[in-house]
């Protein structure tokens, strides 16, 4: 990771380990749901996942660039967060390819849509099988869904 000039290595290599988990997060887990309403459903950890200690990659290496000043900035420092929080949409478009991948094993076709977050609701739904195509979508039975995503 290109810091910069690091002012403290060890808070800049947590801020990229918690910059990609949140990442992470942003890509995977969490989905806003709203009512059909509009009214914002999941208002909270407690009502969406986020990442928790048991997300975090068993290994997760995180390396410093060395001698990369940046002399327009503070003591030559670069931004830490930014960069490794898009970093983790390499997670959701390799879940993506997986996806495609069981799909080309079924027989499917290889063009779906598969939009961020990859929660486990949706890798399933795209995955379609014997079991999926046995669920009809509530709007198509002209029935009110309980939730919408935007």
């Amino acid at each position: 990771m290109d810091v910069g000039d690091s002012l403290n290595p060890a808070i800049d290599v947590g801020q990229v380990e918690g910059a990609f988990m949140q990442g992470l997060g942003l890509f995977t887990l969490e989905e806003l749901r709203y009512s059909p309403s509009g009214v914002l459903l999941t208002r909270g950890p407690g009502a969406y996942k986020i990442p928790g200690f048991q997300s975090i990659p068993q290994k997760l290496s995180v390396s410093l660039l060395r001698d990369a000043p940046n002399p327009r900035a503070v003591f030559s420092s670069k931004a830490v967060g930014e960069p490794p929080l898009f970093l983790a949409a390499s997670v959701f478009f390799a879940i993506r390819n997986a996806v495609e991948a069981a799909r080309k094993d079924h027989g499917l076709e290889n063009i779906f849509r598969f939009d961020s977050p990859a929660t486990a609701e949706h890798i399933r739904m795209a995955c379609q099988d014997f079991l999926t195509e046995k669920i009809e979508p509530a709007v198509s039975k002209g029935e009110k869904p309980w939730s919408v995503t935007v």
